[in-house]
């Protein structure tokens, strides 16, 4: 699939948790979304490896964003996880984390997305299928 650059006028400001561990987005289309972060010693569990947790953040917003793609800045949609399966497979090899992700169905209020981390050597850590359930009024503290 050939995607097309991110407009920076998609951008929205990044969350606090997004500033925090540094991921970013970096492909956003109808229906696909591309998810990236550096690894860092910050990321990594006990073992001192990538941390379970991290893939799971990085498949989850993947997936979240490939739902909400509208193409308006002035039309945002937002998304909440109603569940959320991770499948660990093995170890990255390289220096960037990358989650891609796809909506694979879904209707008026639900939509289903399924995505992968890989590294940039194309190894691949983790695959997940999420069910999510689009937001109809504005986020409340």
């Amino acid at each position: 699939m050939s995607q097309t650059p991110l407009s920076p006028s998609l951008f929205e400001p990044p969350s606090g948790l997004q500033t925090h561990l540094g991921f970013e987005l970096t492909e956003w289309s109808r229906d696909h979304a591309r998810v990236e972060l550096d690894f860092a010693p910050h990321l990594h569990n006990r073992q001192g490896l990538l941390h379970g947790g991290i893939h799971a953040l990085m498949l989850d917003t993947a997936m979240g964003y490939a739902g909400c793609y509208t193409g308006d800045p002035e039309r945002k949609q937002d998304a909440l996880t109603l569940s959320l399966t991770v499948n660990y497979i093995g170890q990255l090899q390289g220096k960037r984390i990358i989650a891609t992700a796809k909506r694979t169905g879904g209707g008026r209020r639900t939509y289903f997305a399924e995505a992968t981390v890989t590294d940039e050597t194309g190894a691949i850590a983790a695959s997940a299928t999420g069910v999510f359930r689009y937001r109809s009024g504005p986020l409340t503290a």
